[in-house]
Formats: structure tokens, sequence, C-alpha cells
């Protein structure tokens, strides 16, 4: 495989956001504890703002994303080392409604991506989700039960409702 060139410039709108958002920047010198004591799992998707759904603001809590918003090995160990080291004593696991890791199969996006890319995908795995609140219940699972989080940890399962912005427990 080919290295991908990178050009600066194709960067450029972004950067000047930064300038702007810099100019009024207020977390420097912050330690990186999560001060509410939350870490929030949830899925990469652009429409959930894990800070803004439970009204917390930048340094209040660990937000760890990828998609379907599942409970995955690299989840876990930010988790232990949240509730280590970072002030963590709340975990909040949040997938959402209309995810599109719900609404194909395996060999379904392997053959999309296949055809998308040019190249064969046959090999990447990508955790699609076929029962969204039994995933949900798995993953709440294995943060409860991993010896390396504190029993002491409340650990909650929501689903976000893309369309409301409202989250619904599941237990």
């Amino acid at each position: 495989m080919t290295a991908k060139p990178s050009n600066p410039k194709n960067f450029d709108d972004l950067l000047a956001a930064n300038r702007h958002y810099a100019e009024n920047f207020h977390l420097g010198g912050f330690d990186g504890i999560a001060q509410a004591g939350v870490a929030i799992v949830t899925c990469m998707d652009s429409r959930i703002a894990p800070l803004g759904i439970v009204g917390l603001e930048p340094g209040d809590a660990k937000i760890f994303r990828n998609p379907g918003g599942r409970v995955t090995e690299q989840a876990l160990e930010a988790l232990v080392l949240a509730v280590h080291l970072l002030n963590v004593n709340r975990v909040l696991v949040i997938p959402h409604t209309k995810c599109a890791m719900t609404t194909s199969t395996e060999n379904e996006l392997r053959e999309q991506i296949t055809q998308l890319a040019g190249v064969d995908a046959s090999w990447q795995s990508f955790r699609v989700v076929d029962d969204q609140v039994q995933k949900l219940r798995e993953d709440l699972a294995k943060v409860r039960s991993h010896p390396l989080i504190p029993a002491s940890t409340l650990v909650g399962g929501f689903i976000y409702d893309v369309d409301t912005g409202l989250l619904e427990p599941v237990d």
C-alpha cells in the first residue's frame, strides 16, 4: 500500500476555525481530571454531542467514541484508566437510534466498503449490532464485571434518540 499524500492547505478552513477557538480558550492548565466524575462511551455519529446531552461542559467527563458506541477492549482500557487515574465514578454507555451499525450485516458492510474502496475489505471487522438493546446489556455487563473497574463504579446504559434528544434508560 502506498502512503496517502497530505496537503496542509486542505485543512486551512479548520486551522482558521482553530485560531478563532483559541482566541477565547479557557482550558489551559487544566489537569485532565473528569471534574464531574463521568465517563461516556458513545458512537462516533456527529448527531451526538456527548457532553451536551447530559448537561456537562468540557473538562467534566472522559469520552470514548467508536462506531456503534460499543464497549470494546479499547473502551475498557480507557475506562480502567479513567476510574483509577481520572476521577471517574460513573460510566454511561450510550448507543443511539438510527445507527448505521444496526442497519447492515457484517458481510453487507464488507461488500459495500469493498465496492467503494476498490480494495477487498473481507478481512475487516465492523462489529455490527443486530439487537441494540441486547448488545447494550452485554456491554454494561462487560464494564460491571471487569476486574479492574471497582464495584463502586456506577454504570448506566441509555439509548440516545437522535430525533428527540432524549436518553432512554436500559437496565
